[in-house]
């Protein structure tokens, strides 16, 4: 692959996610594209037997080189823009069935903790990666295999030391940020406080100026209906969202609201917002899935390092069967490489 100093084209990471989901496929079909994998090269944790039988259902031919994937010094070395570092399981995980199983949810824990551990060394060490890319997990089988987290956000949280940070989604005609992930709703009220609204409002502001956007409009739904209809239907936009709004403004973000949710969405995707700070899960990815789906992006901002995912789970109902549409995920390795080319810019011009 040569070093980094030759090449100006930013490394990006993949972790493979479930075995048993659509993770293998959606990766081979994103990267079969030889347009795509000219913008950048890619080191995929994983299992190399997988990867070749994801193709071969697909009629794709293997463009990827394997090595190890404890020999971080043949990645910098290997040619092509594909690497896979085989995470050798002795062709164990051909024989899953497609669901949870512990089995699966500890061989996807091993490589998303190999790829964030890629992403956060320092540039230019062996096996350094500037952006990572996350196929689909299940949580379920992270649970069995004895892993007790809710989802990639909250490990890369912890794995970054990351103080703040939200979980936002990008596609062509809507952005969403979530105030909240993954929580019960009943929690809702024990858990929303003017901090936890302005950070979501503060980071979202800070990932539309990432993209370029030199001067975001920021909205801000309302967790009751109506926006709580000035304290008839609760009393959360007066206690809590509304001084998160007005402490964003006073830091110089152009942020607006509560406003009804009902409504909101619809507002973003005729143009008049850059993004919509949404007050929980499925507030925000409901009207996102509904119109992107297949296009948009799950973006964990506020870390140190780029992470980027598809807004889909495993699907096991159809995996091994070739019908898996790649389009988020080809969209997530856009955006990581998008991202981790202006990094690197930055960084070269400072």
């Amino acid at each position: 692959m040569g070093s980094k100093s030759d090449n100006p084209r930013p490394v990006v990471g993949i972790s493979m996610g479930d075995p048993a989901g659509i993770g293998p496929e959606i990766i081979v079909k994103a990267l079969s594209s030889p347009e795509l994998r000219r913008t950048a090269r890619f080191v995929i944790h994983g299992a190399n037997d997988l990867l070749t039988l994801a193709a071969d259902r697909c009629g794709i031919d293997p463009f990827w080189q394997r090595v190890p994937a404890d020999n971080a010094s043949l990645v910098d070395e290997a040619e092509g823009d594909v690497i896979v570092r085989d995470h050798d399981h002795g062709g164990l995980l051909m024989r899953l069935p497609t669901e949870p199983s512990r089995r699966g949810g500890h061989a996807s824990k091993q490589w998303v903790d190999a790829t964030i551990a890629d992403a956060m060394l320092e540039p230019g060490r062996p096996g350094a990666v500037d952006a990572m890319v996350t196929a689909p997990i299940n949580k379920r089988a992270w649970h069995l295999a004895g892993h007790d987290w809710p989802g990639h956000t909250e490990l890369l949280a912890q794995r970054t030391r990351s103080r703040r940070t939200a979980m936002c989604f990008e596609s062509p005609r809507l952005r969403v940020i979530l105030a909240t992930v993954h929580v019960p709703l009943m929690e809702l009220r024990n858990l929303l406080t003017i901090g936890r609204v302005f950070d979501p409002i503060d980071l979202g502001h800070q990932a539309c100026r990432q993209l370029g956007i030199a001067a975001p409009r920021i909205a801000v739904a309302g967790l009751n209906p109506h926006a709580g209809e000035q304290g008839l239907m609760g009393d959360e936009e007066q206690r809590i969202i509304a001084p998160a709004v007005r402490m964003a403004r006073d830091a110089g973000i152009d942020a607006h609201g509560p406003f009804p949710a009902d409504s909101v969405f619809r507002e973003a995707l005729d143009g008049r917002w850059d993004m919509v700070v949404a007050m929980y899960h499925d507030q925000g990815l409901i009207p996102m899935k509904l119109v992107q789906h297949g296009t948009s992006v799950n973006w964990t901002v506020g870390l140190p390092i780029i992470r980027t995912s598809p807004d889909h789970g495993t699907a096991y109902d159809i995996a091994g069967t070739g019908r898996a549409d790649a389009g988020s995920m080809e969209s997530a390795i856009r955006l990581a490489v998008h991202l981790a080319a202006n990094r690197r810019r930055q960084a070269a011009g400072s």
